[in-house]
């Protein structure tokens, strides 16, 4: 079972969401996290990554 950081978790949607007490009590975890969006960059593409290895190619070392 995963033990979830109610802190964080409360800090985020009282402080950061400006949701009441009441409000927060009343989401889910998932639904709180839904609100907050997602949780980080986004993974970058291959396109992306191909286009930075063409911008900026490995030097070859003598």
């Amino acid at each position: 079972m995963t033990r979830l950081d109610w802190a964080a978790m409360m800090r985020a949607g009282i402080g950061g969401l400006g949701l009441r007490p009441a409000e927060f009590w009343a989401l889910t975890p998932a639904e709180l996290r839904l609100m907050l969006g997602p949780a980080g960059p986004r993974p970058m593409s291959r396109a992306r990554f191909e286009a930075l290895c063409r911008a900026h190619p490995d030097e070859e070392r003598t």
